[in-house]
């Protein structure tokens, strides 16, 4: 004890002179300790006005999708996100929208077989019908410029 510079007191049980440094030393423990929970209440505080201010802004730039029963949509393909293909859309289908639950659920129907599901309406996208590829053919041996 001597090498970290400690000196060892025996005293009694009770002796005023030698126990009063404790006392102040654990007095001044117990305010730190009060300290440090008003700071973590601080902190608790201000997180909770920062998830509120957030959720108002998550709020009003969200998108809200409204499908009408009988509406085509495509369903989306979550398995496909864990395993990402380069160019494979994530997107599957041609559902058929059968019923509107609330709360953004929907009943959707695959007209392949008749399986009627229910599904988060956040997984669907409107099906664009009218949307239709066209194909071009570039003969490279006897190009054909457009002006």
């Amino acid at each position: 004890m001597k090498k970290y510079g400690v000196t060892h007191k025996v005293t009694t049980p009770y002796h005023p002179q030698t126990s009063g440094q404790v006392e102040l030393a654990s007095s001044n423990r117990k305010l730190q300790l009060n300290e440090l929970a008003e700071l973590r209440n601080d902190a608790y505080e201000n997180s909770q006005i920062y998830k509120e201010k957030m959720k108002v802004f998550h709020d009003r730039n969200i998108l809200r999708k409204n499908f009408e029963p009988s509406q085509k949509v495509l369903l989306y393909n979550s398995r496909l996100h864990i395993f990402p293909g380069k160019l494979r859309s994530r997107w599957t289908g041609r559902f058929v929208v059968t019923r509107v639950f609330p709360f953004g659920a929907m009943g959707i129907e695959d007209p392949k077989n008749g399986n009627v599901f229910k599904v988060n309406g956040q997984r669907l996208k409107p099906f664009l019908e009218n949307f239709v590829l066209q194909d071009d053919t570039i003969q490279l041996e006897n190009p054909v410029y457009q002006d």
